[in-house]
């Protein structure tokens, strides 16, 4: 499996330092629920190169979800409510929550979010960076 270089010039996502470690010790980063893949999207002639993140959520609900950008971090939360009415002989799916965080460089926005058949797709893109040359002035003292 390939790595995104998310440390390299193309900065899109940063580690948190819990995955900093696991990245340190070699043991797999990816491990947990749900599970997710970060894709980069070509550039297209209306849009600048994206960055897809799809997370695996089968049997939630768009309600059920909640998607957040708080203090540069990409926050999705899931919740789903457990059916006290029903009565199970055997129950192997259960009704669960998770909140899955990804640290977002400088600059990068999310763009959008679908829910297509239990996978959610979040489209992140980084408008291209002008080139700003500003100069700065010097106070000589006497």
């Amino acid at each position: 499996m390939s790595r995104l270089g998310l440390l390299d010039g193309n900065l899109w996502l940063g580690l948190s330092a819990g995955e900093a470690q696991l990245l340190r010790t070699g043991k797999a980063a990816e491990g947990g629920y749900p599970p997710y893949n970060i894709e980069i999207v070509p550039a297209r002639e209306t849009s600048a190169e994206a960055l897809r993140i799809t997370i695996a959520v089968a049997g939630f609900k768009a309600e059920e979800l909640e998607i957040s950008v708080e203090h540069g971090q990409l926050i999705v939360r899931g919740k789903q409510v457990d059916e006290k009415e029903r009565d199970f002989l055997h129950r192997g799916i259960a009704a669960r929550q998770f909140k899955r965080s990804f640290t977002l460089a400088h600059g990068v926005e999310v763009v959008r979010a679908e829910l297509d058949s239990g996978l959610l797709a979040i489209e992140l893109e980084r408008p291209p960076q002008t080139a700003e040359t500003r100069k700065v002035g010097i106070v000589t003292r006497a």
